[in-house]
């Protein structure tokens, strides 16, 4: 996995702007692993998957690439953060995670389009307990604000700075490999819905756009995606529905969830 977060001010922005996740989806996860030891969350960015699985499981690795990003995160006694290389050969695996077969539970929050799947499988099977260790992973969708703010927001992600690989998050991870089992109390390996809300200003809101890769990609090579114009077409359009204060955002999750082999 590239690191994206190298700039300070971008791990900033993403930890303020981001949402956090919906209760309902980690009561959902807990109930699929039948131990709450211990919990790997992986490229957890600024912690906020990690935070909700601390209140479940007794202890939580949670690793990133990117030591701005861990920089963010919360401290919490039963959280361990590690920073680690994109690829990690298994001796690191065991020194900087955890023993093989030793871990109920891996996650990847908004990620998991980012990673080389068939190593990353390899090391997610050799740490997940047989054979009862459960995989999750989740991506949110475009924000929903209003009508005229979410047309502005899919233009707005139509340019060349977007990375392909989104596209596995456009299709709500429905076609991505999935090599697991489905967890019989859940009747399949997803995706499942679930939504997650935040309410926001508008400038909160520009943050988060701000955050967005593909805007760090194109500030990178000289281009601002949020010119003048574009921003004045944004303040419009939060306006527009007879309020310019604080909205609430919907972000739509979706999981795809199994264990391993047997």
């Amino acid at each position: 996995m590239a690191n994206l977060f190298i700039n300070h001010n971008q791990a900033k922005q993403y930890a303020e702007s981001r949402p956090s996740y919906p209760d309902q989806l980690f009561q959902f996860i807990s109930f699929m692993t039948p131990s709450h030891d211990l919990a790997w969350d992986v490229a957890t960015g600024s912690g906020q998957a990690a935070r909700s699985l601390a209140e479940v499981y007794k202890n939580v690795v949670a690793t990133d690439t990117s030591p701005t990003q861990l920089e963010n995160a919360p401290k919490l006694p039963n959280i361990r953060y590690q920073h680690t290389p994109p690829i990690m050969s298994t001796a690191e695996l065991e020194e900087k995670v955890a023993a093989e077969s030793s871990v109920d539970l891996v996650t990847v929050a908004q990620a998991l389009h980012w990673f080389d799947l068939p190593k990353f499988y390899e090391q997610v099977k050799w740490v997940l307990k047989k054979p009862y260790g459960v995989f999750a992973a989740w991506c949110y969708t475009m924000p929903e604000v209003n009508n005229a703010v979410d047309e502005l927001i899919r233009r707005f992600y139509e340019n060349p700075y977007r990375d392909p690989r989104r596209r596995m998050v456009d299709d709500k991870y429905s076609n991505v490999d999935f090599p697991f089992e489905a967890v019989e109390r859940a009747g399949g390996t997803g995706p499942f819905e679930f939504v997650t809300e935040r309410v926001m200003e508008y400038d909160e809101y520009m943050t988060y756009l701000r955050s967005l890769s593909m805007y760090q990609k194109a500030k990178d090579n000289g281009v601002e995606l949020l010119t003048a114009d574009v921003v004045e077409d944004f303040r419009r359009a939060w306006n527009g529905d007879c309020g310019n204060g604080q909205k609430l955002i919907k972000f739509p999750v979706y999981l795809r969830i199994g264990r391993v082999e047997k």
